[in-house]
Order: structure tokens, then sequence, then C-alpha cells
């Protein structure tokens, strides 16, 4: 399961990081941050109460992208002519991309539609705000059945070209659109997607920089992720190739590498630009390729391939930014995903056209269905994947299907030759090596030496027409610090790609090239000149759940009135202004030793559960509850007096379900207290941590480990996750009481994050534990662990289908044992033998524990379901609750100052 909608803006950096307010009903925020315009990368945000708050926002991009920030204001000094004499990070701070100065070429924009006039009509708003000074617009309609989009255009957009294609096949589109260019340059997008204003620039400016290069690929961004589809296809990759510019070209000597051949790693379709010359050189796209036909893609990719083929150049520049809406349904996902299947088409068409590249196509066919499609369905089918099953399914078939589509295509598109003709003489894809590997071979194995200063401005390193290779030695005042090894492949160097390698190659030490000053203090002051130019905050507040939140705490307790009445009292001294219910649930009601203590604490709530079991117990505490969040401690714990309002702050995100903290140990007086710590105890540190979905998926050999997020001696829930189709309430055959052990508070943790919530452990809210004093008592309870491991891990297996789980039990164990003998043997480890024995027994024990808990439940049965409070008809009345005062506070100081 995915958590969405998610919402997706833009974070300027040269303008004030607002608080983005109206966010009720969204799990998150992807932003999209950028600095003068050029993307540097996503932060994802939570949402707190509906707003997403500059401060959050402002942290979390100091945190993700202080190092992209840095090098983007480093790259945009060494390119500017009017580079400061004192190269400081200060004087750099304001300096805007340095733009071509020269005359700008014209550029035809195509997109390829068929019979969408709705999202034509979106995709030409933003064509229509282009920021570039000469373009040659243009609509290449693909067979239409209806004359709805040639009317749109007609009526609302005069300055755009319309072109019909009679030919079905995208690949015949963006042919006949080389034939309508009137353009230099060809940029071709979808009817589907939104250009960013600097889109068209962002292409040509790459063009600029190399004579070679005869394609540019840009950045695809999702134009919103409103739906579970959107969200799914975002997570699985979407069309995005990161943020960084990327070039591609062989050398003279060099073949291609199989890797290549993948091609997705060059970019989309949807976002690509060629030279118009190049197509009469290497040919047209192939018509047998792509959407249209039975191959359904690979038409962009194959045309990819070629021009590399070719010796050319292709560079990914993702200044080059458009926006993509992804399919909103999720039939529309599977059937796109499947058509990933299609790779299979491309590389069975160039191993007919290129007969070199057949051992690479065989190569990479082969590593293509063993790791991607073979390995992801393999692990979808041992557990349950955030990624849904039948997708990864579709694409494997998809695959499948595609090792027999080329030829059926090939035979459609000579039926459409039949019919119609060819669009030109050219328009069957030529595969030809251009001129470009038969250039002199005079200086292939010579290499250029240049040296810039950098105390001055840069200039482009000319005179390399005839060098593969460059060393390029970097000086300030005349002093080298360093150089630079590039593959200029006969080109010269424009100032915009040597500044790029010049911080590609030496970061931020460029701001102090002579060494005066230690790594990390120049680190220090770079990061603290962006935080204040940028008001970027170390600090994130989370503002505290609004009062009229309801919280409930459940205490489960077992004959031990005195522990419990410490618990209570701490419990009163609560510093709140919220209501919260106190409920106390008497796991063995017939001793009578509870009822004596609550009386005492007449606002307290008593639950009487006779079947023993903490599960049972906990489970009728929070059916009896009437809070929105439900807290979960233990009566041999001391609650600090701000305990309840740490531990709840995280709730007022909507994707948290869970949230844990600390728990220390009140006292470490004997042996047996120390021999518990040192297994672990019940603390998991002094970091805060948060997990979600992608946790979940993080290990293949075992389930996800969450004993290490803490414990429900100290844990909250929204108590919406307890009637959740896919949660509901703990176990009742797993836990302290049952022959199991442990181990439902872990599988309520599993199953939340593996219906894709977040938890949150947040140390701040901590607790004080009285552990067992002795021998016995810590043998009993390590031996429970032991047990509650492998019911857990069972557990997972047999109700999910989790083979991890069983992994885990047969593998992870005997080796975790294996490991921790050979460290005491080798005197690493304090851990004694007879301990590492007792949990061996334990984990042995596991599995019949886990039979008879289930035997158990079904004599006793399961509890009754989770009626959420709002849905009962129950009176509450004011001597159920207790508004904490300061009063009450003050009568037991003398309680809590021991602690």
């Amino acid at each position: 399961m995915v958590l969405y909608p998610i919402k997706v803006v833009d974070i300027e950096l040269s303008q004030p990081i607002p608080t983005i307010e109206g966010l009720e009903g969204y799990m998150g925020l992807q932003g999209l941050v950028r600095l003068h315009g050029v993307p540097l990368g996503y932060v994802k945000a939570p949402i707190s109460l509906g707003k997403c708050t500059a401060t959050t926002l402002s942290k979390l991009i100091l945190e993700e992208h202080s190092e992209a920030i840095i090098c983007q204001l480093l790259k945009n000094g060494l390119a500017s002519p009017n580079c400061p004499a004192e190269f400081t990070l200060e004087n750099l701070i304001d300096l805007p991309p340095v733009e071509y100065a020269g005359e700008w070429p014209l550029v035809t924009v195509a997109v390829c539609t068929r019979d969408r006039p709705d999202d034509i009509k979106l995709c030409l708003e933003a064509i229509s705000q282009l920021n570039y000074p000469y373009l040659d617009l243009l609509v290449v309609d693909n067979a239409p059945q209806t004359e709805a989009t040639k009317e749109l255009i007609q009526t609302h957009y005069p300055q755009v070209r319309y072109a019909r294609e009679p030919r079905p096949g995208l690949d015949w589109a963006r042919n006949r659109a080389i034939l309508e260019a009137q353009g230099e340059i060809i940029a071709y997008t979808d009817d589907d997607v939104a250009v960013d204003t600097g889109w068209v620039k962002g292409l040509v400016q790459a063009f600029l920089e190399s004579p070679d290069t005869m394609v540019v690929t840009g950045l695809v961004v999702p134009y919103e992720l409103e739906t579970e589809a959107q969200v799914l296809f975002e997570e699985y990759g979407g069309f995005g190739r990161g943020f960084k510019t990327l070039r591609y070209q062989t050398t003279l000597n060099q073949s291609m590498p199989w890797q290549w051949l993948g091609a997705g790693q060059f970019g989309t379709g949807a976002n690509m630009a060629y030279r118009k010359s190049v197509f009469e050189t290497i040919g047209y796209f192939d018509p047998a390729l792509d959407v249209g036909t039975p191959t359904n893609g690979g038409g962009d990719l194959e045309m990819f391939i070629r021009v590399l083929k070719a010796g050319y150049g292709l560079v990914y520049e993702p200044t080059a930014l458009i926006r993509h809406r992804h399919r909103r349904k999720y039939a529309q996902l599977k059937r796109q995903i499947s058509f990933n299947g299609s790779l299979y088409a491309l590389w069975l068409s160039l191993a007919i056209a290129y007969p070199d590249l057949r051992g690479a196509c065989a190569k990479i066919g082969i590593w293509w269905m063993l790791y991607w499609n073979v390995r992801r369905t393999l692990i979808a089918s041992f557990h349950q994947t955030q990624f849904p099953k039948d997708l990864i399914l579709a694409e494997f078939w998809g695959a499948f299907s595609s090792l027999k589509s080329y030829q059926a295509s090939t035979r459609r598109v000579a039926e459409i030759i039949h019919e119609h003709g060819w669009q030109t003489e050219k328009s069957l894809p030529i595969r030809y090596c251009s001129d470009l590997k038969q250039k002199s071979k005079a200086k292939q194995s010579a290499i250029a030496i240049r040296q810039i200063e950098l105390s001055q401005p840069l200039s482009p390193l000319i005179g390399l027409e005839e060098y593969e290779k460059v060393r390029v030695f970097v000086s300030w005042h005349h002093s080298p610090f360093g150089s630079i090894d590039h593959t200029n492949n006969h080109q010269n160097i424009f100032v915009s790609t040597l500044s790029r390698l010049i911080v590609d190659q030496f970061g931020i030490k460029i701001l102090d090239p002579l060494g005066i000053m230690a790594g990390d203090v120049i680190w220090t002051q770079a990061m603290n000149t962006i935080a204040s130019r940028y008001r970027l905050s170390t600090q994130q507040a989370l503002d505290p759940l609004p009062d009229s939140v309801m919280v409930s705490v459940v205490i489960a307790t077992f004959d031990r009135p005195d522990d419990l009445r410490n618990c209570l009292l701490h419990l009163r001294a609560q510093q709140t202004s919220r209501w919260v219910e106190i409920i106390v649930v008497d796991n063995h009601p017939s001793s009578g030793l509870t009822p004596t203590v609550i009386h005492e604490f007449p606002e307290v709530v008593l639950v009487n559960e006779p079947r023993q079991g903490l599960a049972y117990a906990r489970n009728a505490g929070f059916i009896a509850s009437q809070g929105d969040i439900l807290i979960a401690t233990d009566d041999d714990v001391t609650v600090p007096p701000d305990w309840i309002e740490k531990l709840i702050t995280p709730f007022n995100r909507p994707d948290v379900m869970v949230v844990s903290g600390n728990v220390l140990p009140i006292e470490l007086e004997d042996a047996s207290q120390q021999a518990f710590e040192n297994y672990g105890g019940l603390g998991r540190g002094f970091e805060p941590l948060e997990v979600g979905g992608a946790w979940y998926d993080l290990f293949p050999h075992k389930p996800s480990p969450t004993w290490s997020l803490g414990a429900t001696a100290n844990a909250a829930f929204r108590a919406s996750i307890f009637h959740h189709p896919n949660i509901g309430l703990m176990d009742e055959a797993l836990g302290p009481g049952m022959p199991s052990g442990v181990g439902e508070d872990t599988y309520v943790f599993y199953k939340v994050l593996k219906a894709g919530y977040t938890i949150v452990y947040n140390p701040k809210a901590f607790v004080w534990h009285k552990h067992r004093k002795t021998r016995q008592a810590l043998e009993r309870q390590l031996y429970g662990y032991s047990k509650g491991h492998v019911s857990y891990n069972l557990t997972t297996w047999l109700h999910h289908g989790d083979w991890r789980g069983l992994a885990q039990v047969l593998l992870g164990l005997p080796y975790a044992h294996y490991y921790r003998i050979k460290e005491y043997l080798l005197n690493r480890s304090e851990y004694p033998l007879s301990l590492i024995w007792l949990e061996i027994r334990g984990n042995l024990a596991g599995p019949w524990s886990l039979w008879q808990s289930h035997r158990r439940v079904k004599k006793f049965g399961r509890s009754q379901p989770y009626v959420p409070a709002n849905a009962r008809n129950q009176d509450t009345t004011e001597q159920q609750l207790v508004k904490l005062t300061s009063s009450s506070q003050e009568s037991l100081q003398s309680s809590t100052s021991a602690i």
C-alpha cells in the first residue's frame, strides 16, 4: 500500500520559503527544490495539521541539499563573466546561472497526439508560456478518428501549425514532425505533459556547448501525485533520471558498453530534442516500434542507441524540465507497466540491425530477465512488497509477449506502406555509422595540456579538435592545486562545461584552493552562508496536537499493586491541558488485588479481562477507550511529567500511526538488571528514527526488524488502526501471558509498515522501567523473548505468506547465535554462554509454543472487534475523565522528585 495523495510543489530558494497551507487530506508533500530555476532535487516533507511549515521545509532542504546548493553557486560563479575577484560564497550567493549571449537557433516544438483534445489543451497552454525567442510550434495528429484536435488548434492556438499523419503509430508521427519542422532543432514532447518555461532554453544550451551533440534529453517530474496509480508509478522510478548533467559518447576505439542498451538511463521520448540534420545521416524513427504498434514502446530508446552507435553525443540536461501527468487509474498504470516489456522488442531490432551488438543484446536481455523480472517476481512471491505483485507480473508477462511483437509490428508496417506508401524515401530507418569515428588518428593517443587560472574569469578551452582527451591544470594565483582529466572527443570545451567539471572535481575546495583552512571549517562556513541567505533553519519545531485530541492511556496489570500505584501517581502528574482517560486492565481479576488500588484513583476506569495474556488485556483496554490516540504502557514504569505530550506530538502528521519512545532503567542495582541491559534492554537509543513502507521492503532475507522500533511499554497508536482491515487489534496468540512469549507489539508494527504507514521512534518521550531483580525472573523473561521472536517471525510467514520470517528462523537466528558464541570465545563479549544457551532453547521451543497459543485462543476466543469511539452509543461521565490540573501535580511533587 502507498500513501496518497501527495502534494507536488516547486520551492524556489531565491524567494522566501513559504508555509504551504490548505493541505488537509494530503499524506505528504514533495517539493522540487530549485535555485534560480535550476532543479537541485526533491524534498519529501510531512504535513502537520493541514500545512507544511517553512521551518520544516528549510530544515529538510538544508539537511538533504546543502551540497547541491553550494555546488550550484560555485558553478554559477565560475561561469559568470562578472566573477568577483574575491571568490567567496557570500559574493556568489545572488549570481544566477549564465545564459547564452549569442543568437538562439530556431526550434521546432513537436507534440505528437491522437484524439486527446483535453490533454493537448493543457500541453499547449504551457508551451505558449515558453521563454524562448524563436519557436516553430507544431502538433502532429496521428491517425485521428475525430476533428477535435484540429478544431481546437484552429480556434484557440493560431500560432500552432497542425499536421495530420494518417499512418498509425507514434514513430510515424515523429517522422512526420521531421518532415514538417522548420527549425534546426526539433524538441519532442507528449500531449500529457506541461513544459517548464525554461524547457527549450535548457535543451538548446546543451546543444550549443558541443557541436557533436545530436540528442539532448531532460528531466521529467510529476505534474501531480493525487492517486495511488500516480504515486506507485513515481515510486517505481517514474521518468526522472536525476539532477546531474550527464554526457554519453563513445570514443574512437571504444565499443558501446552493453549496459547502455538498457537505454532508459538516457531519458525518455516525452522530453527529447535532436538536431534535424542527424536524421539525414542515420535515418528516421523506426515505425515498427513504440506506442500504436504491437511493440508499444522502444522507439525513442532505439534512436538514442542509433545516435550513440554512430559516434555522436547524447546529453541528459536536468534544466530542460517538463511535468508529466502520470496515469490516474490503476488499470491504466498496469497497462503502461506491461509496455516496459517492449525492451525485448528493442533489443531484437538492434540485434537484427547491428550484428556486432548481438552478443550485447543477448547479455542484457538475459541479465534483465533474471535480475529485474525473475528476481522481483520471486521477492514479491516470498512477501508482499509495497509495489504490488500484479504490476510486477504484468511487466514480466509483457517481456514475454514482446519477444514476438517486433516481427508482428514489422508486418504491420509493411501493410501500412502498402496502403499509404512511405512518407519519404528516408522514412526507413538507416543504421549508418557517421564519419565521426573516421577522424584523423594522428593524435588519438596524445593528451592535450591546458591551464586555467581561477583568480581570473574562465575562458573556453580551444584548439582541442585534434585531441580526444585533455588534462587541465587548475591554479589559484598561478599556484596549481589540482588537475582534471576529461575526454573531450575532439571538441573544444565551453565555459559552462568547464565550470561544471571544476566543481565536480574539487567541490568546496575551490573556496580554499591553497588548503589554508581545514575542510570541516570550510564546510561549516559554507553551510552557515547558505542557511543565512536562504533562511534555512537547522531546527524543526513540531506543532503540538490541538487540545481537542483526546488521549487514552491503557495500562495492563497482573497482580502488581505497588507498581501499579506508582505508575498511576505519575500519570496523575502529567503536564497537559487536554483531557486524558486512564484505563487499567486487570488481567487477573480473581485475585482482587487491583481494585484496591483503583479505589485510590476514582478517575481511573477499571476493565476486567480474565483471559490471561497481554494482548487480550491491551485489546480490552483499547476497546473500552474513548481516545483518538491510545497509549500503551506497563504497570512497572515511571513516567516523567511531560511524557504524554512528547509522545503524541508526531501524530499531527496524518501518515504517522505509531509513536514509540525510549525505555530507560530506573535502577541497575543487581546483576540480573545489568544482564538485562547487556542483553539489549527495552531502550532503542537516543537518536530519533522514522520508518515507513519503504523500510518494510528494505530487508530481503528477514521480516522488518520491528523489535528495533520500541515496545508497548512506551508506545502510542492512532486509534483508527485498530479497525483498519489490514491491521486490527493485537494478535492474542502473541505476547506475555501466552506460551508464545512476546511479539504482540512488533507484529502490530509489522502490519502498520506493511500497510504503508509511518512509525516514529521519539527518544525524548522516555519512561523509566524497573527491570526484574532476580535471576529466575530474568531467565524467564529472556526465555519468553526468545520464544516470542520465533513466534513473531513464523506469524508473518503463516498469516502473510512472508517467507522472510521462515528464513529468519531457519537461517538468521542460528547464525546470530553462532556469532555471539564466537564473540564470547574470543573475549569480545561479556554476554554469558548460559544466557545464549537459554535463548537457543527458547528459539527451539518457539514453534511449539506458538501452536499452543493458537489452541488457547481457539478455546477462549478472540477479542471483540474494535469500534471507534464516535460510533459507540456509550456515555462517558466526567468521573471517567481527568483533566490534569496543577493542583494534582503539586500534590505529587514528592513522588516525582525521586526521579
